[in-house]
């Protein structure tokens, strides 16, 4: 696949499966969240401004996310302990995933990686219940794409129910 070539995952493929620490001493991997919608944000960087403020937007519609059974995970290049103070910072109460070491393996294989930059995309993937991607956005790197998308898919994959 080429540097940046904004081909994220689309519609209808299913999940590629990860499993990524979420704390030093802890791996989270898709499966864990089967049977339910799972919201994967993948963003930049942590401390960022735009970054900071998408996963604070994300932790105030919390609750909406929930409405529908979701649950919301965020990825990015850091590691583990970058998240954990990140987290704690912004008193986020979702897992942030550290795609670390294989450097963006996962982002990778969402095709949401910024080779040239060694940062993740700022893309995002709603998926079903079953495991398959059922909404994906890529929004500008500068960017915070906001919750609309997200809802809008959450309440359409609920309407199919």
């Amino acid at each position: 696949m080429a540097e940046n070539s904004n081909k994220i995952l689309a519609p209808g493929t299913a999940a590629p499966d990860f499993a990524l620490h979420s704390t030093p001493d802890q791996v989270v991997s898709l499966s864990d969240f089967r049977g339910a919608p799972l919201i994967v944000a993948f963003y930049p960087a942590d401390w960022s401004p735009v970054c900071g403020d998408q996963m604070g937007l994300y932790n105030e519609v919390l609750a909406e996310f929930h409405k529908f059974k979701a649950k919301i995970v965020g990825i990015s290049v850091d590691g583990a302990w970058c998240h954990d103070a990140f987290a704690q910072n912004r008193k986020l109460h979702f897992p942030l995933l550290a795609d670390f070491e294989p450097k963006g393996a996962v982002a990778r294989k969402y095709g949401a990686y910024r080779a040239s930059e060694g940062v993740c995309e700022r893309a995002l993937f709603v998926i079903d219940p079953k495991g398959t991607i059922a909404w994906s956005y890529l929004s500008p790197v500068g960017v915070n794409p906001g919750a609309d998308g997200i809802l809008d898919a959450l309440e359409q994959l609920a309407a199919k129910k």
